[in-house]
């Protein structure tokens, strides 16, 4: 693909289930923003995405006939177009070199597949956006070895290198937190919402016996000592936090005293906050709005350069 002209353009980031969008211009600044909760790419039949792009996204922002540049699940099999994944380690100009062009005016984001410190492949897809964004805020950062936590159904553990993704691990904890809480013996019946229940659950979820084994505490502890509802739901949560604060830092090298960047939704950060100050890891937050459109506006520039 050969350069295009730079000018105004149009920043998407388009995930599983929600859908926001901003309209740059040709100095940088953000000149509208849009959020579309309800046009995920998981909520779009077959081949509906490419039509929203054009029929509404583009004329909600007055983007009629201006380049745009895609990152998330768009690029799957469910969005517009499969976008390959590029290799490991990868840096804004490796994955720049990598866009899709799915039309004259659409390019998206590939995204990442690995090889794991354990020696099994691993895959993202949207995050290596952010984590681009999160070097762009934080120039200081390009030199060293940096690990940040991207929490979520799919959190995503990365290790970054002098300014490139060098490895990562997916952790399902959201998956597995969703999937017991409504499929399995478990299954409280209200949202997690009980501080000492949660911090007693991070305790739990440190220990080193067997998972499997202590989920069913869980259950245990509702029928047999009468934990109900939200703070059955905080207990299980913490101990599935707790489980993923104490195993994954290490699996990417952490040692208690070094410091770590978590960015993801507010209110679930601070939990994981909560879970990796307790063994001893200094946090720094990164907001993950801002950093997923300074990545898309890095790899904008790495494509429009001449």
């Amino acid at each position: 693909m050969t350069a295009i002209p730079s000018g105004e353009w149009l920043a998407v980031d388009w995930g599983t289930s929600n859908l926001r969008a901003w309209r740059m211009g040709s100095d940088g600044a953000v000149r509208d923003v849009q959020r579309f909760p309800d046009l995920g790419v998981a909520r779009l039949q077959a081949g509906e995405a490419a039509q929203v792009l054009d029929r509404r996204l583009r004329p909600s922002l007055g983007a009629q006939g201006l380049p745009a540049l895609l990152c998330g699940m768009v690029g799957s099999a469910m969005g517009i177009a499969l976008a390959p994944y590029a290799d490991c380690p990868s840096g804004p100009q490796d994955l720049a070199a990598s866009l899709l062009q799915a039309d004259a005016l659409t390019f998206i984001v590939p995204g990442l597949r690995c090889r794991r410190p354990d020696g099994q492949p691993d895959v993202m897809r949207g995050e290596e956006t952010k984590i681009l964004g999160w070097l762009k805020l934080n120039p200081g950062q390009e030199r060293g070895t940096h690990v940040l936590c991207l929490p979520g159904t799919h959190g995503k553990w990365v290790r970054i290198v002098d300014g490139r993704i060098d490895t990562f691990m997916t952790c399902m904890t959201g998956e597995l937190f969703a999937l017991l809480g409504q499929h399995s013996v478990i299954r409280p019946s209200a949202a997690p919402d009980d501080p000492d229940a949660f911090a007693d659950g991070l305790r739990f979820g440190a220990r080193d016996t067997p998972l499997a084994s202590r989920l069913f505490a869980v259950r245990a502890r509702m029928v047999g000592e009468g934990l109900a509802g939200a703070s059955a739901a905080a207990f299980l949560s913490g101990l599935l936090i707790g489980d993923e604060a104490v195993g994954m830092p290490a699996a990417l090298g952490l040692q208690a005293g070094d410091t770590m960047v978590l960015m993801g939704e507010p209110a679930l950060t601070q939990l994981y906050r909560q879970a990796l100050e307790r063994v001893g890891l200094s946090v720094d937050l990164c907001d993950a709005d801002a950093a997923v459109l300074a990545g898309l506006t890095s790899l904008w520039s790495e494509k429009t350069a001449p």
